[in-house]
């Protein structure tokens, strides 16, 4: 495994796409969560922005490998009609890990924001308004009230966040078979094809375990950088 340049190319891909995912998926659940806490509480917009996570990822797949195609998708109809050149969103080593993340983020940001949600809410009415009344800005009570509180929201929100991220294989399975020229072949997809495609069992195995220690590794890394402390 070690000497394995494909094992490693992998693991980087993966890294790369564990990275961009987390960071648009956080932010943008973020923002959505602060906004609904703030505008509206509605169980009726609580329950459309869930509707994409609970589509099943293959029908996403296919969806977006519609919409994003390079020749008939509507996207690139838009694209092409102001007058740029058209985007190989899924057939270009430096646009299928962003479209990827891009796709699983649209379809987790809902779920994601609701256990955001569900922080905020829990966080008291009245720091907020001791903050309005001596004179705090937005940013300084996001930045010194809610981040702080939010701690234990946002470690859980990350460590599902990044084990499932690690888990990524439907996507890729449906739209770009770990091309072009392994550029989407993250180590989910690297151990199906040794297990299934070339039925090295074995070794896809090892893979499998070294991922699992991998990931507890990452979980207990966050858990003691994110861990609030009983003095928050």
């Amino acid at each position: 495994m070690l000497n394995d340049r494909v094992f490693w190319n992998a693991l980087a891909v993966t890294a790369s796409y564990v990275l961009i995912n987390i960071t648009s998926q956080t932010v943008v659940a973020m923002l959505m969560a602060v906004l609904m806490d703030r505008l509206t509480r509605s169980l009726w917009i609580r329950g459309v922005l869930l509707l994409p996570y609970m589509i099943s990822n293959v029908v996403v797949a296919l969806l977006f490998l519609w919409l994003l195609d390079y020749q008939l998708g509507i996207v690139n109809h838009a694209i092409a009609a102001i007058g740029l050149d058209r985007i190989p969103f899924f057939g270009s080593q430096d646009w299928v890990i962003p479209t990827i993340a891009g796709v699983n983020t649209w379809r987790h940001m809902g779920y994601t924001a609701l256990l955001i949600l569900a922080g905020l809410v829990a966080i008291p009415r009245v720091l907020y308004e001791q903050a309005a009344i001596d004179g705090a800005s937005e940013w300084n009570m996001f930045r010194h009230i809610t981040l702080p509180l939010l701690r234990p929201v946002l470690a859980l929100v990350l460590v599902i966040s990044i084990v499932g991220s690690f888990q990524i294989f439907d996507t890729i399975a449906v739209t770009t078979e770990g091309g072009p020229v392994h550029a989407s072949r993250v180590i989910y997809f690297y151990i199906f094809e040794r297990a299934f495609e070339r039925f090295d069992m074995g070794y896809a195995a090892a893979l499998g375990v070294a991922l699992v220690v991998l990931l507890i590794g990452v979980t207990a890394i966050q858990l003691k950088l994110l861990r609030a402390r009983q003095v928050d």
